[in-house]
């Protein structure tokens, strides 16, 4: 069998399943309560989930591009690797291992654990089992470890496995989402909750447990760009199918026609969700739901006493497809750094199953590490800043790409171009600089963790080097 290549086995379903159910993890259910705070408004918190919609899919269509060229594992670092080089592509692997994607697994693996204490009351956030110094690890962030390992576990013994679940467990949670959208709609509205939501709808404003104010001046910028952050984290990891195009059949058109229909989906899934949000709760319920848990508010309403129950499963069943897919794909990156001698060279490796379990493990062993520490919430704040930059960066490199490689077979050409790709760029640009000058909580300590890697980099980038030298001298004696 041939341990040194990986195996083209997803289809197109499986490919649309991990793109959907990488974005769908906990967001959904519970960042609506900060950001109905943040914008004080029915229509502001609904064009918060358009915008941060419309610019996922521009971003998917023209990610199609870059797929198409570059088929192979690695996804978002070959293309900066290929558009900006080895440095670049380096910062955003370091910043992807070290917060975007373990942080995101810790997050919605503990995300799983506290839903399931709705279940099985053991796993209550505040049930410590050891405390070490002052680190406390309670029996939620235990099973979320668990849930961490067993899926790590799965997924070293083959694709096969690993999209199984995807595919099963993202079919469900949408097919959950569709009937709690619907049977909140259809008979869980109230009609003078929705009015009276809608009678100011957009009238930007802040909103307190003592009322609404205004927002000073040009506040308002900071106040919406911070709103985003939470649509935008729970849009995230769209582009996740990209990390294992070195496994997809007919990855020239599956990859770029996968991302289309998955982000596609969750954004009708995400505003509609919001919409059942405005029908059955007032704005101050959504923005003051206990612990920010505004679908469990929303299910109580429709459901009653029985809701709490089914949004607990259901968004177990979310967040474990959740966990699985970001586990699935994010090794894959790691293989490619590996492959440029950017991370350890066991990473570089594949099992006798297709998988290079050594970044598997390594992503692992980070992830519940972060799950101890309880730190993974402040760090996903701090990267989303750094995360947009590198979707900047890389929808820009479409156009670097055209004209510095103006000959690489390019089986798909972005669509809009260069319209869309301007659009999406001038969008987060502007949501990059009101984070910036308005919470920079978001913004530099993001910046610090990438920076972090510069030194990094070129210790490895030396090592690299001496190795291959190594090899060039024993070549020629």
């Amino acid at each position: 069998m041939n341990t040194n290549s990986f195996k083209r086995s997803v289809t197109l379903l499986d490919a649309v399943m991990v793109v959907s159910g990488a974005m769908i993890g906990s967001g959904i259910f519970i960042v609506s309560a900060d950001m109905t705070r943040l914008t004080g408004s029915a229509g502001w918190l609904i064009l918060s989930w358009v915008l941060t919609g419309i610019i996922t899919i521009i971003g998917a269509v023209t990610y199609g591009e870059l797929s198409g060229m570059f088929p192979k594992a690695g996804g978002q670092y070959m293309y900066l690797r290929e558009a900006y080089g080895r440095r670049t592509g380096f910062l955003y692997g370091w910043s992807f291992f070290a917060v975007i994607q373990t942080g995101t697994i810790a997050a919605v693996a503990v995300a799983f654990a506290k839903f399931t204490a709705y279940l099985l009351p053991t796993f209550n956030e505040e049930n410590i089992l050891l405390n070490i110094g002052n680190v406390h690890v309670s029996y939620a962030q235990l099973l979320a470890i668990s849930i961490i390992v067993l899926l790590t576990l799965i997924n070293s013994f083959g694709i096969k496995y690993g999209k199984t679940i995807q595919t099963v467990f993202t079919v469900a949670k949408i097919l959950a989402l569709l009937g709690l959208i619907i049977f909140g709609l259809w008979f869980g509205a109230n009609r003078t909750v929705w009015e009276n939501n809608w009678q100011h709808a957009f009238h930007f404003q802040k909103l307190s447990t003592n009322g609404f104010s205004e927002y000073a001046g040009i506040a308002v910028i900071g106040a919406f760009a911070a709103a985003m952050v939470g649509s935008l984290f729970s849009s995230d990891a769209w582009h996740s199918i990209a990390f294992i195009a070195g496994e997809v059949k007919k990855p020239e058109r599956n990859i770029g026609l996968s991302l289309l229909l998955g982000t596609v989906i969750v954004t009708i899934l995400y505003v509609a969700m919001n919409l059942v949000y405005l029908t059955v709760l007032p704005l101050k319920d959504i923005a003051f739901s206990p612990n920010d848990r505004v679908a469990v508010a929303a299910s109580v309403k429709i459901l009653g006493s029985t809701g709490t129950l089914v949004i607990a499963v259901l968004i177990m069943i979310s967040t474990f497809g959740c966990v699985n897919g970001l586990v699935l794909t994010g090794a894959r990156v790691y293989y490619s750094m590996a492959e440029d001698g950017l991370f350890f060279r066991r990473a570089g490796r594949l099992n006798r199953y297709g998988v290079p379990t050594f970044g598997l493990w390594s992503q692992c062993v980070w992830a519940c590490i972060l799950c101890i520490s309880g730190r993974y919430n402040d760090l996903l704040d701090y990267v989303i800043f750094v995360v947009l930059i590198f979707y900047i960066l890389t929808i820009n490199g479409v156009s670097r790409l055209r004209k510095n490689k103006p000959d690489l077979h390019r089986p798909y050409k972005a669509f809009g171009y260069p319209i869309l790709p301007v659009i999406y760029i001038v969008i987060a640009s502007a949501i990059c600089l009101a984070l910036l000058f308005y919470k920079p909580k978001y913004t530099w300590p993001g910046l610090i963790i990438v920076l972090l890697g510069v030194p990094v980099y070129y210790f490895a980038e030396r090592n690299y080097i001496r190795r291959n030298k190594s090899k060039l001298n024993n070549n020629k004696e």
